[in-house]
């Protein structure tokens, strides 16, 4: 017999249907923000079977010391890659990363990488744009990561200085914009800690570089990539 509560949640969803992000086909039970439907359509890259051999990994080099680098997807102007980085970030649905954190996690998994770091740390918004958003879609993505990896999230990075926005800017300017802008928390140690430091996209790779640089200065062990989506700029 059903309870109340079970009466109520089967009224939500005749009043507000749950519905895929891409296609807006109603969801079963035990699927989240993506029908099965649209997550296999995804333009998944497959960097993780070549996590040090590939053009992300080019681009950082010279810049940091490149490990793995790995993106989920890859993105497309007007593609299911930008759609879905809009709502994250643009439309209050920080479920869409944590659910694109676990689909991936799981596929890094059944690959492997189950226990290749000690930690998951998200690149962090400024506090001023974090209550704008009201969450950092980062994190969103890390925590779907952590939950399907059986990994923690540890906040090891603070953003200190306030950026504009990068999204018209060069390489070279992207790399001066946020030049001394993240520090380490003042409590947390990565030393000799392998560290898989997480973003939404990665375009130049300079806010990456830059964090990966400070988790280096303190002595992290090493420090992989990983993003939803990346692009080729």
């Amino acid at each position: 017999m059903k309870t109340g509560f079970q009466f109520f949640e089967d009224f939500l969803s005749l009043v507000f249907p749950r519905t895929c992000c891409l296609c807006k086909a109603s969801l079963f039970e035990f699927e989240d923000q993506l029908c099965k439907s649209c997550i296999s359509k995804l333009p998944v890259t497959n960097y993780h079977l070549r996590p040090q051999n590939n053009d992300l990994v080019i681009k950082i080099t010279g810049l940091t010391k490149p490990g793995s680098v790995i993106s989920f997807l890859r993105f497309t102007k007007k593609g299911d890659s930008q759609h879905l980085l809009h709502l994250l970030k643009y439309k209050n649905k920080p479920e869409i990363g944590v659910e694109l954190g676990r689909i991936y996690g799981n596929l890094l998994k059944t690959n492997g990488f189950a226990e290749k770091w000690d930690q998951i740390t998200p690149v962090p918004l400024h506090p001023l744009k974090l209550k704008r958003r009201g969450y950092n879609q980062s994190e969103q993505f890390a925590k779907g990561l952590a939950e399907a990896l059986g990994i923690p999230v540890i906040h090891s990075l603070q953003r200190v200085l306030f950026t504009e926005t990068q999204t018209k800017k060069t390489r070279m300017q992207r790399l001066e914009n946020v030049a001394e802008v993240f520090a380490i928390q003042e409590s947390l140690h990565v030393r000799d800690k392998t560290v898989l430091l997480v973003d939404d996209v990665m375009t130049t790779g300079a806010t990456l570089t830059t964090c990966a640089n400070v988790l280096f200065h303190h002595d992290a062990k090493t420090v992989d990539m990983a993003v939803i989506a990346a692009g080729k700029n």
